[in-house]
């Protein structure tokens, strides 16, 4: 029987806070310091479905700061009339796929409940249609119909009624009467709009300092932060966010955010004060300094609940030795691939690293244990990913992480629960979000094998954390980095980018080619000729099988603008199904981080129908414009775990505030045989390449990690 540790966090602290009843404990100090006492929790949210915005919406989305509206400071006049339709406006883009839906999210960490199918694997079905309504079956009418009149009351566009009954529950109307500022919890909604609605519906009543509008600033902030990776801010930045949104205390506001279990607060060391403490500048006797960090109970549980299933397989793992692993290290097609054997052979967690090329040592690994007997798979984030390992590996031992968490593939679960395997690869690890993470982890047995594999050049998820990144920087477990290159022209060019250097390449056959451009309309314009004509006539690559990478959805020259100068060119058609036809290449993102793409088949009374990757959906007329978007040009986080036998990087000239080190190197990546550079970025592309190295994200795993890893070896 698996130990009593299921969804057993380490939220080590002395005040029980929990955003979703606001309780206190009987003391309640400024800040949580961290114990050694287990705090248990039974929330298990159903996360499916609950976000559907795309990665990116705007070329500058891995910013490390909030997203910080304009505060409104206007009177309820003739100015009000401008907020409201400003707000209808943003409705009306949403619901055109102008704007991605990103609800707020509330309470405790949501994660998938685990479920209990017998431990066999039953063989998956043939395809079938998925569905996806365009709204949750279960609303109820008055509910909506409540709602409905709260929002034409205070001047909001009812066709949020069925958003907010969603978002807030089924009181939803009495809820945003009493607190109008709750309208922030919808997709899309700014701060000055939800201002607007209030001062309406308050009657002019309900300034700036108002403590309903002061609490939900606080939970809008740091959801917000966590839509572009943080799972935590840092004490100053929430309080000058907050200030650039009229908040005129905002210490104090904080203060009483902790006080009234709001947020929760932690002590994180310092490492850069430490370091000058190393060099002398501070007093030995001082205090070893810390950062204080806020954060929402929803991410600080998944990064504690992940420390301790990541600290759970170290824990646990027994090797006894029944196995010839050094055998199987000696048959391996690489020293790599050996160097990985031997490392999971005595460990229960291995980290290893590695670019395309050295995918195939993971799958050498999951051959080899299932050559010796044990139950091992390998995951990929993608579709794409999983059949190119099922190339190295046999087919049936392959998964994506959706399908394995989701139940519909993988080999089941045992009576507790838990995956029936003993070895575990999951490719793509970067790609991990902390929740997604946490739940994966959760999911494998004690005793068992886990080895996270993965090219830590890449973009981090498009969800909050990045834990792979922290998983290494913890070292708290053995770590082999692959020797195996990239082949060919494109591989010598994208290694040199991961080590900060944009050098030129041999290409005796155009395997890389840089067209330099001086405007995103002649960006645009040779993009469609690379497309449409010269790469299928120089390299053999027809259109269908060349992807177009940009920074962003917006601009000249972002997906929008591309997608529809491409859709004229290569599938001309007047849009008759909700702007799409038959033939038109899609991206379908049915929930955050998860980008899809695929093929227009038709449309019918039920909705749309696509073609993503073999995989039949139809998506109901309702959510087309929020979940499908055109796609023969993407963002690189939604290209990310994919790869295609060519691949257009567009540059424009706008776009060189919003690259980074880890955007060049994904999306050059992404061509296996050819990529041709659309550059109008000129010498700020290499200026880039060696010093961007990503946007940084505030996140607390690595230190839990470190500080876990120092009480063991304590003991």
């Amino acid at each position: 029987m698996r130990s009593a540790r299921r969804w057993t966090t380490s939220l080590r602290r002395c005040t029980a806070i929990r955003t979703t009843t606001g309780a206190r404990c009987d003391r309640a100090p400024t800040v949580v310091r961290r114990t050694t006492e287990a705090t248990v929790t039974e929330d298990r949210e159903d996360r499916d479905g609950e976000d559907r915005a795309e990665p990116e919406e705007t070329a500058s989305e891995e910013t490390a700061a909030p997203r910080r509206p304009r505060p409104s400071t206007e009177g309820v006049g003739s100015q009000l009339p401008a907020e409201l339709t400003d707000l209808a406006a943003a409705v009306r883009a949403i619901e055109r796929g102008e704007r991605p839906a990103a609800p707020a999210r509330s309470g405790g960490p949501a994660r998938p409940a685990v479920s209990r199918p017998a431990a066999a694997p039953s063989p998956a079905p043939a395809p079938a249609p998925v569905a996806r309504p365009a709204l949750p079956a279960q609303l109820s009418g008055d509910a909506v119909a409540a709602a409905r009149t709260v929002l034409a009351a205070g001047g909001a566009p009812e066709s949020l009624a069925e958003a907010a009954v969603t978002a807030l529950g089924e009181r939803a109307g009495e809820a945003l009467r009493e607190d109008p500022w709750q309208i922030l919890a919808l997709a899309g909604i700014r701060v000055d709009q939800a201002d607007g609605f209030a001062k309406t519906l308050l009657g002019g009543e309900g300034g700036p300092g108002d403590e309903r509008r002061v609490r939900a600033l606080v939970v809008w902030l740091l959801e917000r932060a966590a839509e572009r990776g943080h799972t935590a801010l840092e004490w100053g930045t929430l309080g000058a966010a907050l200030g650039q949104n009229g908040v005129a205390d905002a210490e104090e506001t904080l203060k009483a955010a902790v006080a009234d279990g709001l947020v929760l607060v932690f002590h994180v060391p310092d490492e850069s004060a430490g370091a000058r403490a190393a060099a002398g500048d501070e007093d030995d006797d001082e205090e070893a300094p810390v950062r204080l960090l806020l954060g929402l109970d929803r991410y600080a549980l998944a990064e504690e609940s992940l420390a301790d299933g990541l600290s759970r397989l170290v824990n646990t793992f027994e090797a006894d030795g029944s196995q010839d692993w050094e055998g199987a290290a000696g048959a391996a097609p690489s020293p790599s691939a050996a160097a990985l054997i031997r490392a999971a052979a005595g460990s229960g967690l291995v980290a290893h690293t590695g670019a395309e090329a050295a995918r195939e040592e993971p799958a050498a690994l999951v051959a080899a244990a299932r050559s010796l007997g044990l139950r091992a798979w390998a995951v990929a984030a993608t579709e794409d990913g999983r059949r190119r390992l099922a190339g190295a590996v046999d087919g049936e031992a392959t998964a994506t992480l959706a399908g394995l968490l989701s139940g519909h593939e993988g080999p089941g679960r045992d009576e507790d629960g838990a995956l029936a395997l003993d070895l575990l690869a999951v490719l793509d690890a970067p790609q991990l979000d902390v929740e997604t993470a946490a739940t994966l982890v959760e999911s494998v047995p004690d005793g068992a094998r886990l080895v996270l594999s993965g090219d830590p050049a890449v973009l981090w998820s498009p969800g909050p954390g990045r834990v792979f990144a922290d998983l290494l920087a913890a070292k708290v477990c053995p770590q082999v980095a692959s020797r195996t290159p990239d082949p060919g022209p494109v591989g010598e060019l994208v290694s040199g980018i991961g080590f900060g250097e944009l050098a030129e390449v041999d290409a005796p056959g155009k395997e890389v080619v840089i067209v330099p451009v001086r405007d995103a309309g002649e960006a645009v314009h040779r993009t469609v000729q690379l497309v449409a004509d010269s790469v299928p006539r120089v390299i053999g690559v027809p259109p269908e099988d060349t992807q177009v990478i940009t920074p962003g959805h917006g601009g000249a020259a972002g997906t929008r603008a591309l997608n529809a100068a491409l859709k004229e060119r290569l599938n001309p058609g007047p849009g008759r199904f909700g702007g799409f036809d038959p033939g038109d290449r899609i991206v379908h993102a049915p929930a955050a981080g998860k980008a899809v793409p695929g093929t227009v088949v038709s449309a019918d009374a039920q909705g749309l129908r696509l073609d993503c990757g073999g995989t039949p959906v139809v998506v109901a007329p309702d959510a087309v414009p929020a979940e499908v978007r055109h796609g023969w040009a993407v963002t690189a986080h939604q290209a990310a775990g994919r790869r295609w036998p060519a691949a257009v990087v567009v540059l424009p000239g706008d776009a060189a505030q919003a690259l980074t080190r880890a955007w060049v190197y994904t999306a050059f990546s992404r061509g296996e045989r050819h990529l041709s550079v659309v550059q109008g970025v000129e010498q700020a592309l290499p200026r880039v390449v060696a010093e961007v190295p990503a946007r940084d994200r505030t996140t607390r795993l690595r230190d839990i990690l470190r500080e876990q890893a120092a009480a063991a070896a304590a003991e």
